[in-house]
C-alpha cells in the first residue's frame, strides 16, 4: 500500500510538472506572438508615417505646379490682350 501511495504522489508530481511546462510554453508562445504583433504594428506605423510624409511632399509639389500654371495662364491672357489691341490698331489703319 505504501508503494502505491508513493507511486501516486510521484505520478501527481510528474503530471503537475508537465502542466507547468505546458503552461510556461503557452506563456512563452503568447509572449512571442505579442512581440511579433507589436513589431508588425510598429512597422505599419512607420510605413503610414512615411506615406503621410510623401503625401505632404506631393501636395506641396502640386501646389507649386498650380501656382506656376496660374502664372502662365495670366501671362498668356496678357499676351492675348496685347495681340488683340495690336490687331485692332492695325485694322484701323
Amino acid at each position: 500500500m505504501r508503494k502505491l501511495t508513493i507511486a501516486g504522489f510521484a505520478l501527481a508530481t510528474a503530471m503537475t510538472a508537465g502542466c507547468a511546462t505546458t503552461d510556461q510554453g503557452a506563456i512563452d508562445e503568447a509572449n512571442a506572438t505579442a512581440s511579433s504583433a507589436e513589431q508588425t504594428a510598429e512597422n505599419a506605423m512607420n510605413t503610414a508615417n512615411s506615406a503621410a510624409s510623401s503625401a505632404r511632399t506631393a501636395q506641396q509639389t502640386a501646389e507649386e505646379a498650380l501656382a506656376a500654371a496660374r502664372a502662365a495662364q495670366k501671362a498668356a491672357d496678357e499676351a492675348n490682350e496685347r495681340a488683340k489691341r495690336m490687331l485692332q490698331t492695325s485694322s484701323q489703319k
